[in-house]
């Protein structure tokens, strides 16, 4: 049975790693394991850690998410890689198991999923839907791109084509997937589920100054994987418009 690694990432977050956690605990695949990598947290995260205790926790400073990110990859033992982060949840305790049976019968390298926005205080209430659809590398030049929380890839991929880049700070998530899915051409399945609901308010939207760092990064990665320009820029904020109306 394939192995699944789920990894958290995590710093100060006190006020919502318990409802990430206990989503975990809920998945009902039975072969997978859990990697918390901390921030150095200052708040009482880690208290609150020590009651599910995870697989694997690691707590250090460190130069960054996507640096914690490729660390939690390194420790993972599982044939796929996926990411919870500590504001999120499974969208059901089936996710895993719908998702890996995906992969199984497509016999893929990669499969992703739905995607909700919600309310940081309420879950249940859904800001955003992101819609996925089927794959094609031809939707990439026109501003698609799977959900990243809801991208499963096995971990030889990340192990011949690398992992995140450091250089970037906001959009290394997209690029990653533009190095797999269009310069590496990775099998990727789609599994019409919602695999995650995020909470409203990441880091990449939290200030103007931030939101054009992302599009500056969102560019030069489009750009260094052959995959467009501004028009590909263009489309991929015009598609966020559509998904206040796909609930």
């Amino acid at each position: 049975m394939i192995k699944v690694s789920v990894i958290t990432l995590c710093k100060n977050n006190a006020t919502t790693i318990s409802s990430a956690l206990q989503s975990y605990k809920e998945q009902d695949y039975p072969n997978k394991e859990h990697i918390l990598v901390d921030g150095a947290s200052t708040d009482n995260t880690l208290n609150i850690v020590k009651q599910y205790c995870p697989d694997i926790v690691v707590s250090e400073s460190d130069e960054g998410m996507y640096y914690a990110a490729n660390k939690g990859i390194r420790l993972a033992q599982g044939d796929v890689i996926v990411f919870l982060h500590a504001d999120d949840v499974f969208g059901s305790p089936t996710v895993l198991s719908q998702m890996i049976s995906t992969m199984e019968s497509n016999n893929t390298d990669s499969v992703y999923a739905d995607l909700e926005y919600v309310d940081r205080s309420n879950p249940n209430k859904v800001i955003r839907y992101w819609h996925s659809d089927t794959f094609s590398i031809n939707k990439l030049k026109y501003g698609w791109m799977p959900p990243h929380p809801t991208f499963f890839v096995k971990k030889s991929i990340y192990e011949k084509f690398g992992s995140f880049n450091t250089t970037l700070k906001i959009a290394a998530d997209y690029d990653l997937m533009l190095r797999f899915l269009h310069q590496a051409k990775i099998s990727v399945a789609y599994c019409p589920i919602v695999a995650i609901k995020m909470r409203v308010g990441g880091i990449s939207n939290r200030s103007l100054s931030n939101i054009i760092k992302k599009m500056r990064e969102d560019l030069y990665s489009a750009r260094k994987n052959k995959v467009g320009g501004f028009f590909t820029l263009t489309m991929k904020n015009l598609r966020k418009v559509k998904q206040f109306f796909q609930h």
